[in-house]
């Protein structure tokens, strides 16, 4: 299932469901919530959990309403009161097992719910656009902390530890905030868990280490980013690509770890790929990313920058790209990958050859 969702509707009511992961009755996985100014609802939950979000149309006297559920109920319920096009905000408990964000329009606002999509940004960080709301009275409310960063139990870490060297984006290129929107595609996922290599290690996990890093160092220079998953889920190839298309994004990234036989130690190597023509803008960022992953892991061979016919980025219609960071089954390269810190300068580099060719795109 694709991580942007589409409400679909009937006149009175419209309501869209991502599957629920299973947490106890007592314990909220809302940490966090804000309404912007700009118009964008944003959440931070526990990790890897799947809301659910439903819209309602107004009728006569009463305004639309867009409400999300979470698993676990929350110690107190509460009303935020707004203004203006925002009346308020509501923390409710429709039953023991539940935690219900509801935000009550006024009277006359106009949402329209084919433009609304809740996306998952990163394993605990969720975000919905309200169009046609930005700027107005009322904008601006919120509770907790939504920059905090998230803890990894033994229970909820992916397959590798944390780097020892914290995320951050200074030195990164700069672009305006705001912006910008780029699809970042984590490949396989879920029950196809790509390519399997030396020790173990799973190209998933790799993965999608990397993107959730990608994602954050992106975001923190103002950069929209959607994510085709955010943990071990099965999405096939035509989700990933309706989630592009339909985004407006301006860049597309398929991230993975390439293979060959078990036999083949030897055989190591970075490459991108494009499907269009030599001068086009998906052969620049191919080329952008590639420069930035041959900088950070020298020794391991240059296989270049070339075109191929892979379904994700030959039916997507922005400029895409699809990366191959290294053979899990390559005796120099499965060793960098399995290695936390090395994965995170992956990320920094990847998110230089984004930023790089949106820079391009001024």
């Amino acid at each position: 299932m694709p991580w942007s969702v589409r409400f679909r509707w009937s006149a009175a009511l419209a309501a869209v469901a991502l599957l629920m992961a299973d947490l106890p009755a007592w314990a909220s996985s809302l940490a966090a919530w804000r309404v912007s100014r700009s118009g964008q609802l944003e959440l931070r939950t526990s990790i890897d959990v799947r809301p659910q979000a439903f819209f309602e149309a107004g009728t006569g006297f009463r305004g639309p309403r867009v409400w999300v559920d979470l698993p676990g109920a929350p110690s107190r319920t509460r009303t935020v009161r707004g203004s203006g096009a925002l009346r308020e905000v509501r923390i409710g408990r429709p039953d023991s097992f539940t935690t219900r964000l509801v935000l009550e329009f006024a009277p006359g606002t106009q949402l329209d719910p084919s433009g609304l999509r809740l996306v998952g940004t990163s394993r605990d960080r969720w975000r919905m656009e309200l169009p046609g709301l930005g700027n107005q009275a009322g904008l601006g409310l919120g509770e907790g902390d939504l920059d905090a960063v998230a803890s990894f139990g033994a229970d909820q870490q992916t397959f590798f530890p944390t780097a020892a060297t914290p995320l951050s984006a200074d030195g990164l290129p700069v672009v305006p905030r705001g912006r910008f929107k780029v699809v970042i595609d984590p490949g396989h996922g879920g029950p196809d868990p790509g390519a399997v290599g030396i020790g173990g290690l799973r190209e998933t996990d790799v993965v999608l280490d990397v993107c959730l890093q990608i994602a954050r160092l992106l975001q923190a220079r103002g950069v929209q980013v959607l994510m085709t998953r955010t943990s071990e889920v099965d999405v096939d190839l035509p989700p990933r690509v309706a989630l592009a298309n339909s985004s407006g994004a301006d860049l597309f990234v398929s991230v993975h770890a390439n293979a060959l036989s078990m036999a083949r130690p030897d055989v190591n190597g970075i490459e991108t790929f494009f499907f269009e023509g030599a001068g086009s803008p998906s052969r620049r960022l191919a080329a952008a990313l590639q420069e930035q992953m041959v900088a950070i892991s020298p020794g391991s061979p240059d296989r270049g920058v070339r075109t191929g016919r892979f379904f994700v980025i030959r039916r997507t219609v922005m400029p895409s790209a699809l990366v191959e960071m290294g053979f899990v089954t390559g005796e120099l390269d499965s060793r960098r990958l399995a290695d936390a810190n090395f994965r995170r300068r992956m990320a920094l580099a990847l998110s230089a050859g984004i930023l790089n060719a949106l820079q391009g795109q001024q």
